[in-house]
Order: C-alpha cells, then sequence, then structure tokens
C-alpha cells in the first residue's frame, strides 16, 4: 500500500530527477542554440548557454548548400513505408508464432531469431551485390525493402508474438464460436488489442529507419535521393572542415520528427514492451 510523500521529500525527489536529467536535455539545448549563433560563439569560453545575437542564417544555409528539403521527404517517406511495412509483417508473423501450431514452430522461431545475431556489415556486401543485379543501386528500394525483411523486422516480431502469448485465448475461442476464421479473429480481436505492441514497434522501426546511415552510404550516390544522416555529412566548407552552425541547424530540424513521434506515442511504447515478457 502506497502512502503520499511529504512535500520535502518531493522537492528532494524532483531535485534529483533535474540533475540526472541534465546529461540527457543539455545535449539537445546546446544543438539548438548553438545552431542561433554564429561559429565564434560556438566555442567561446566560457561557453555560452543562450545565444547573445541569435540569428537564421545558418537555417538559411541548409537549404542552399544541398537539396535539404528534398532530402528530408526522402528520410520521411521512406521512414513511413518501412514502419507500416514492419508492422504489417511483423504482426502477421507474430501472431503466427503465437497462436498457429505446427511441427517445428520453435525451431524454426529460434532460426528467425538468429537474424537479431548477425551484424548488418556482415551482409551489406551480398545485398550489394544482390541489389547491384537488379539494378536497385542508387533507388530507395534497399533501404526500404532491408529493413522490413530483416533484423528490425525480427525483433518487431518477437515484440509482437510475446504480446499474442499474453492475450486470454478465451477471445479467440468466442470468436471461432460465432463463426469467424483465423483471419477475421486476428483482424477484428487480436490486432486491435495490440495497439500497445503495435505502438512500441511503430517507435522503434520508425527510429531505426530515421537514423539508418551505413546503409544510404552503400546504395546512394545521388545527392537528391540522400536521406537525412547521409546529408548531415555533407556540409563542409571548401577545405572539407565542418561548417559547425550549418550542422547543427539541420541536425535540429532532423530531431524533430523524432521528438514528436515519441512524445505522442510515448505511452503506447512502455506499455507495448512491458508485455513483451509476460509468458513465453
Amino acid at each position: 500500500m502506497s502512502r503520499d510523500l511529504s512535500p520535502r521529500t518531493k522537492v528532494v525527489l524532483y531535485g534529483v530527477l533535474l540533475v540526472l536529467a541534465i546529461p540527457f536535455v543539455f545535449p539537445t539545448w546546446w544543438m539548438v542554440t548553438s545552431s542561433l549563433k554564429p561559429i565564434s560563439d560556438i566555442f567561446a569560453f566560457p561557453p555560452q548557454l543562450l545565444p547573445v545575437h541569435p540569428q537564421l542564417e545558418a537555417y538559411q544555409r541548409v537549404f542552399e548548400l544541398q537539396p535539404f528539403g528534398r532530402q528530408y521527404l526522402n528520410s520521411l517517406y521512406i521512414a513511413l513505408v518501412v514502419t507500416v511495412g514492419t508492422l504489417a509483417v511483423s504482426a502477421l508473423s507474430g501472431y503466427a508464432f503465437a497462436r498457429i501450431r505446427f511441427r517445428g514452430q520453435n525451431v524454426l522461431f529460434l532460426v528467425v531469431l538468429t537474424g537479431l545475431l548477425i551484424p548488418s556489415e556482415v551482409t551489406i556486401v551480398p545485398l550489394f551485390q544482390m541489389f547491384f543485379k537488379l539494378g536497385l543501386i542508387d533507388t530507395h528500394w534497399p533501404l526500404i525493402l532491408v529493413p522490413i525483411l530483416g533484423a528490425p523486422s525480427v525483433l518487431a516480431t518477437f515484440i509482437m508474438r510475446q504480446f499474442f502469448i499474453s492475450l486470454p485465448a478465451e477471445l479467440e475461442e468466442a470468436a471461432r464460436v460465432d463463426g469467424l476464421g483465423r483471419f477475421a479473429t486476428f483482424r477484428r480481436i487480436a490486432l486491435p488489442l495490440s495497439r500497445p505492441a503495435l505502438g512500441a514497434v511503430a517507435i522503434f522501426t520508425f527510429l531505426h529507419s530515421w537514423n539508418l546511415y551505413l546503409e544510404p552510404i552503400v546504395f546512394l550516390s545521388s545527392p537528391e535521393k540522400f536521406t537525412l544522416p547521409q546529408a548531415l555529412t555533407q556540409f563542409v566548407d571548401a577545405y572539407g572542415g565542418p561548417m559547425w552552425n550549418v550542422q547543427l541547424a539541420a541536425a535540429s530540424m532532423t530531431a524533430l520528427p523524432v521528438l514528436v513521434v515519441f512524445v505522442l506515442a510515448q505511452k503506447q511504447f512502455v506499455e507495448g514492451l512491458a508485455h513483451t515478457g509476460l509468458k513465453g
């Protein structure tokens, strides 16, 4: 039985939490505020927590030096397509592993899970050769197909399987008594109840696709087809040195969708992960 904390205890607790939050909040604060400073003020000592003379020139140069708007849309639509595709594949496969009994089920699921043990760097060369033969190099298809059919989808399948196992089987038995088939039971009963798990899968899938760096470097060569992580490396001066304020401005705009997605779906994310270990 819990009891209410005293006002003094609350003050101490919130103070400790505030101090612990500084290492996580300060880098984001420094990134955003430094994007509004001239380069000479970014490395000033002592550091300036707020820009003395805020300016938006760096944000303007982001779009002048690169087709940043197009690159932004590239990352956005790829992340959305990958998220939707992963949700579809993981929900169907997770439900099949949780509810459909067949010979070799556990062995097959173990084989699927081994995909998590293979680093992406190991498979990048054979994947490049395969997509090269298919004529898909310098297109977005590798960035869409590899995550949907690769390790991110495996982890999503595991989360969905664990969630479906935790659902009472009586719900589906009642649906079958009412005449629903296997797929109708999945679509009308199991899938609507799996929103927390779907939210968790959607968040980490979106983040993984949004932050993907190695694959775009390998598969893409045209600047107008770049994604944001790849585009951030292109903001350099004539001598190859980083343009810090421009890079920070681009990074600030790149981080915005990630924060929005997490704030909107953080409850589902926590609930979804909480259900992944209820039953084995």
